[in-house]
């Protein structure tokens, strides 16, 4: 249950019962999230608490030593046990690119939304204007997908259809 949910009771009527399960569920994410922040810390860096597009909310985490760049998603729904639910594997190439490896979780949940706007502010923060990453061949099941949550991300993309091969290039400078 999120906040905007709770808002919403002005414009709908709810019983008092609907409204006391929808607390309950608030106080529960909220105990349940207090724990996984405790424990997400041992493992890197807490970078954001978001809502995902299901209004779930999610711990944001980053893992940066310099070369590996992870950022990490877990979900509040679930006792956090050392495995995220979502990230973005990526490296630094130079000073000036940050490249994608993979890009791992479930789609359409909008996870990879709330994870690609940390991996910019993570470039942004350390002056780095590009973003980069390549489509491979494993990727072309669902490459029609993968193409619009990059354009939707401000990413230029390109697609070799006879090769199942493409690229993806986001700068900065350009936003």
């Amino acid at each position: 249950m999120s906040l905007s949910r709770l808002r919403m009771e002005d414009e709908e009527q709810k019983s008092p019962v609907e409204l006391k399960k929808d607390l309950e569920d608030l106080e529960f994410q909220l105990f349940r999230m207090q724990d996984n922040l405790r424990e997400i810390a041992k493992d890197g860096q807490v970078v954001g608490i978001e809502q995902s597009k299901e209004e779930k909310w999610v711990i944001v985490s980053a893992v940066d030593d310099g070369n590996l760049c992870k950022i990490m998603l877990n979900d509040c729904e679930k006792a956090y046990k050392g495995t995220w639910d979502f990230s973005i594997h990526a490296t630094y190439s130079d000073d000036n690119h940050i490249h994608i490896a993979d890009i791992k979780g479930p789609a359409n949940k909008g996870f990879g939304s709330i994870c690609m706007k940390y991996l910019k502010e993570i470039a942004r923060e350390q002056n780095i204007p590009y973003i980069t990453g390549d489509i491979a061949e494993r990727d072309w099941n669902h490459v029609n997908r993968l193409i619009h949550f990059y354009e939707k991300h401000h990413f230029y993309v390109t697609v070799d259809q006879e090769t199942k091969s493409g690229e993806i290039k986001w700068n900065d400078l350009y936003q």
